[in-house]
């Protein structure tokens, strides 16, 4: 797996203070997307140990208060992205199981594969949905247009 960016500490993809990793790799390219330069699978840099570990020790941080990690791109649900992002989510779940887990994917809930949902069950919050631009709304909270739905799992 690919990303194109890892903000350590981001206020505004999901609620509280967060870290947010933005990967390569979406299959679905919705026409006005902002984030067209993330749809190619060997866009961005490599997705290492070293940057996982990285999430970890700011996940744990207690110099700034995250509330837990938020997962965008691209899709994180795209299909070369599924391994390492389940890897990453057990991960968390396991070593910070006080953080709650935020994800953006073009697929919709009831049409994920196992695996896809697999990744799902450690996730807490899933916003799903094609951005589609003839919905697009600027006041929406957390997602782009109207027909994007947030589930809260846990």
């Amino acid at each position: 797996m690919n990303y194109h960016q890892y903000y350590s500490v981001d206020v505004v993809n999901g609620s509280g203070t967060r870290c947010t990793l933005f990967v390569s790799g979406c299959l679905h390219q919705c026409r006005g997307c902002y984030n067209q330069n993330t749809w190619r699978v060997d866009s961005g840099q490599p997705f290492t140990l070293v940057m996982e570990n990285q999430i970890i020790a700011d996940l744990k941080d207690q110099r700034i208060k995250r509330q837990g990690l938020s997962l965008s791109g691209g899709d994180p649900l795209h299909p070369h992205n599924v391994p390492a992002i389940l890897q990453l989510v057990k991960r968390v779940k396991e070593e910070c199981p006080d953080k709650d887990i935020w994800l953006w994917t073009g697929y919709v809930l009831n049409e994920l594969n196992d695996i896809q949902q697999e990744v799902i069950s450690y996730i807490h919050v899933l916003v799903d949905g094609k951005f589609e631009q003839a919905l697009y709304n600027p006041t929406l909270i957390w997602r782009g247009s109207h027909n994007q739905v947030i589930h809260y799992l846990r």
